[in-house]
């Protein structure tokens, strides 16, 4: 998957992994030695924690999708520069899901509370087929 910032014309993140098991949430980044650019993490809730990640992470907490915008999510919280160790993250009232990116994502697109955010599929990362979408063991 993709994830693009439509209100600015960015992109937030070219190949997205998708946690979507209850394991695969919990551990979310968590044992990974960095994130690289371009990818990120997408996990449907409204919180996330920081303990046990090595490295830190920009967050862009998002709504529902609007069918009436072609799906697109309001931003509803950017946190970025999250540090590891910190606990947890505030949850984020009427969020539906978070973007985990690589710090300074937020920054370099300009992503701001109120902006609009696709989800679009993308070509299958040829590293991760047949392992799950949230693979541990790179």
């Amino acid at each position: 998957m993709r994830a693009r910032n439509l209100s600015r014309a960015t992109e937030l993140a070219t190949r997205l992994e998708v946690a979507d098991g209850l394991l695969a949430r919990f551990m979310g980044l968590m044992g990974r030695p960095r994130l690289d650019p371009g990818a990120g993490l997408w996990l449907t809730g409204n919180g996330i924690h920081m303990m046990f990640m090595r490295f830190p992470i920009d967050a862009v907490f998002v709504g529902r999708p609007d069918p009436e915008r072609g799906d697109a999510r309001p931003v509803l919280s950017v946190h970025p520069g999250l540090r590891a160790w910190t606990g947890l993250v505030p949850l984020v009232r009427g969020a539906s899901g978070v973007l985990e990116l690589p710090i300074g994502t937020i920054e370099r697109s300009g992503t701001v509370v109120g902006d609009l955010v696709v989800l679009e599929p993308g070509r299958q990362n040829p590293d991760l087929a047949g392992r799950g979408s949230c693979d541990r063991g790179r």
